[in-house]
């Protein structure tokens, strides 16, 4: 079939294909998801494992090496590493990229019966897959009114069994990360004077609870017509359950809980402290689902805790405090990209018309542009895309390239049409002249794009996106330039005859500069030397141009994201206690930076939130001016530095930034046999190799540069 005669013929059945690839181009816009970035995601499970009151040498020894020894083998299994720390441990297991994470969650549980002998008390270890390690999108505060006057570490209870669940239901959400506060607990208070009076031991103490707080089924007993389940119901639903369990009974004498010990209500110890503009709070991170829009997310989570807080949490002199989302970046991100876009297509059109002198050829040519870049958005939606920076960005760059071949398939058809052939003859004649130069010119271009979709390592998830973009856009170019251009071309020569130029097409600069051009190439051309030396000099000047304006180079940009996070790294065995006053003593030297913009050059701070525990131990800040953030970077520093027995880093959270800290960094791993010679290792480079080679780079080890943790050992006399 002829496609140009065919479109030439029928002009209905082309405007009918524009409109569908527009109007389905729109519906794809519609569904795209959008977010700010694309999901760059290496698949991750993470084994995490709880054992109340251990150190990180016994969560080492008893639980990460029996689990990692049938981890191990794991197929795919491209990394695997752990952390202990007291009273938990965790196993990073990294898979090879195109890994099933379902298949992969399914294996590693199977694997993970087979690890056993753990310790009595050891909480039954949580797999979780990728997400339990992305950066939340939302972080919200939960505090109490100033009416309550209840602190809120005893609300944490409270909002795991009556809010969590409301959060989770809200479509595109993963799952949430809440620290702060702490659980109720019951409290069995010992009398170690009444234990010695009655003869018993710590051990039976524990061991009786442990026994009696708990229900049993003994199975089914067959009276008569009826089977009767036979079940000892003895969790304890009071406080005052507790107290009658039965410790000691020889036959004659018997010894009660109520006898050694009283039992009241109350919480957890403290593990750590969140404060948000000095204001203790729980903290609640809200992580998204892959391929989740987040603006929608943002939106349909905002309503719901709305509700909440003027309904459930109101009733409890509670609320939740909306503290940080991606919505504000993401809008000036893509609608810059937008504007991008349209001043493009715009400096485009003018170019054209100052070329062409036509509007109606310039008109004509310009309709590439909106049908090819809309077009695309159809191909991002069924290939499984979003919508983010640098999908747009590859429209962007794509604008400039969708008229080249309108452009030359119109010059044709003039140029046929003024050699004076009827109008069809011209536009047929003209385009099929030239559609095997535009094809080639085309295939030259998608040859050098479309490899990158499928590459599967970070690259090519990174800069899949433009891959598309381009790629379509360009395909979409080239159907239009042999479809639409000769089809629409033809309506408008047909309805008048070969006309002299008018005003508008005369030009005294353009024979001018045509003639000064071809005299240049003349001389260029004229001896075997003028060629060598003309080769050779332009040949130079681009290599000295390029390089004298080449840019610094950087693998991703950096962005500008209104959030400045400072990582901390104190000695270890800070109490929590100890935290909180660290906590506090930051706010108190940033509070005068809250209500003056400009203060020793310090752009206005908006919040600061500041999250301390034993893992980790960091605080943020968000500037009022959404594109100075940076500015804060100093202040925060010296606060750090003001800090006795602290170092640590201030940095600004990068748009590709998928975990803390970890947009631009470079990590150095050092291992060996002797761990104070791997300290000293790390200081040398830490103090003096690392600034000497990179100056103004920030530094901080992990986990510390301590080689022991602060402990009272006790050796018993056997």
């Amino acid at each position: 079939m002829d496609i140009i005669k065919t479109a030439i013929h029928k002009p209905v059945g082309v405007s009918v294909a524009v409109i569908l690839v527009v109007m389905f181009g729109l519906i794809g816009l519609n569904k795209l998801p959008v977010q700010l970035t694309p999901d760059v995601e290496t698949p991750q499970i993470t084994v995490s494992t709880v054992w109340g009151g251990a150190t990180p040498y016994e969560i080492e020894k008893e639980i990460i090496e029996k689990q990692e020894e049938v981890l191990k083998g794991l197929q795919g299994l491209s990394k695997m590493e752990s952390s202990s720390f007291n009273s938990y441990g965790e196993v990073t297991l990294s898979f090879v990229l195109g890994t099933d994470l379902d298949d992969a969650l399914l294996r590693v549980s199977n694997k993970m019966n087979e690890a056993s002998d753990y310790p009595e008390n050891v909480n039954r270890p949580k797999i979780e897959a990728a997400g339990a390690q992305s950066s939340p999108v939302i972080w919200m505060l939960l505090k109490t009114r100033p009416e309550n006057n209840a602190h809120i570490n005893g609300f944490k209870t409270f909002f795991e069994d009556n809010v969590r669940q409301h959060l989770e239901r809200v479509q595109g959400v993963g799952s949430l990360l809440v620290f702060g506060g702490t659980e109720d607990e019951l409290h069995v208070v010992v009398d170690a004077g009444k234990m010695a009076r009655h003869r018993v031991s710590i051990n039976q103490v524990t061991g009786a609870i442990r026994g009696a707080n708990r229900n049993i089924s003994a199975g089914i007993l067959g009276v008569g017509k009826k089977n009767y389940r036979i079940r000892t119901v003895s969790q304890f639903q009071t406080p005052a359950d507790a107290l009658d369990v039965v410790i000691f009974d020889d036959g004659i004498n018997r010894v009660y809980l109520r006898d050694v010990a009283t039992v009241e209500k109350g919480y957890r110890k403290e593990a750590g402290s969140v404060l948000h503009n000095g204001v203790q709070g729980i903290v609640v991170g809200v992580r998204k689902e892959q391929g989740a829009n987040v603006l929608e997310l943002s939106d349909r989570l905002a309503d719901e805790v709305l509700r909440l807080n003027d309904g459930l949490l109101a009733q409890h002199g509670l609320y939740m405090d909306w503290v940080y989302d991606q919505r504000p970046y993401i809008n000036n991100a893509i609608n810059l990209v937008k504007m991008n876009v349209l001043i493009g297509g715009l400096l485009a059109i003018v170019v054209l018309l100052s070329f062409l002198r036509s509007v109606t050829a310039t008109a004509t040519t310009a309709v590439a542009i909106p049908i090819s870049a809309i077009g695309t958005f159809l191909f991002l939606w069924l290939m499984g895309r979003n919508l983010n920076v640098v999908s747009l960005a590859g429209i962007s760059f794509a604008v400039g390239m969708l008229v080249d071949n309108a452009i030359v398939v119109l010059e044709n058809i003039d140029r046929h049409r003024k050699m004076g052939k009827e109008a069809f003859t011209a536009a047929y004649e003209g385009t099929k002249e030239v559609w095997g130069a535009v094809l080639a010119s085309t295939a030259t271009t998608v040859a050098v794009f479309l490899p990158v979709i499928f590459i599967q390592e970070e690259a090519g998830q990174l800069f899949r996106d433009i891959a598309i973009a381009i790629t379509f856009s360009i395909i979409l170019s080239l159907f239009v330039s042999i479809s639409v251009i000769p089809a629409l071309i033809y309506q408008f020569y047909k309805r008048k005859k070969v006309s002299q130029p008018g005003r508008l097409q005369h030009s005294v600069v353009g024979p001018w500069l045509v003639a000064r051009i071809m005299q240049y190439s003349d001389l260029c051309l004229k001896t075997t030397f003028n060629r060598l030396a003309t080769v050779i000099l332009f040949t130079s000047i681009s290599l000295v141009v390029t390089y004298s304006l080449l840019p610094s180079a950087e693998y991703l940009p950096q962005g500008n994201r209104n959030l400045i996070l400072n990582i901390l790294i104190p000695p270890p065995g800070y109490s929590v206690e100890k935290m909180k006053e660290m906590g506090r003593y930051i706010y108190a030297e940033a509070e005068p930076y809250f209500k003056e913009d400009g203060k020793d050059g310090i752009p206005q701070i908006k919040q600061m939130f500041y999250v301390g525990s034993e893992r980790f131990n960091l605080f943020g800040g968000i500037g009022v001016d959404e594109t100075r953030a940076a500015g804060m970077m100093p202040l925060f520093s010296r606060i750090i530095q003001s800090i006795p027995g602290i170092f640590g880093v201030s940095i600004q959270s990068g748009i590709f930034e998928s975990g803390l800290g970890q947009g631009r960094n470079i990590d150095v791993n050092i291992s060996g046999q002797d761990i104070n010679q791997i300290v000293g290792v790390a200081q040398a480079m830490m103090f003096g190799l690392i600034p000497a080679k990179i100056p103004h780079a920030q530094t901080r080890p992990i986990p510390s540069l301590e080689t022991s943790y602060p402990e009272v050992s006790i050796l018993p006399n056997k």
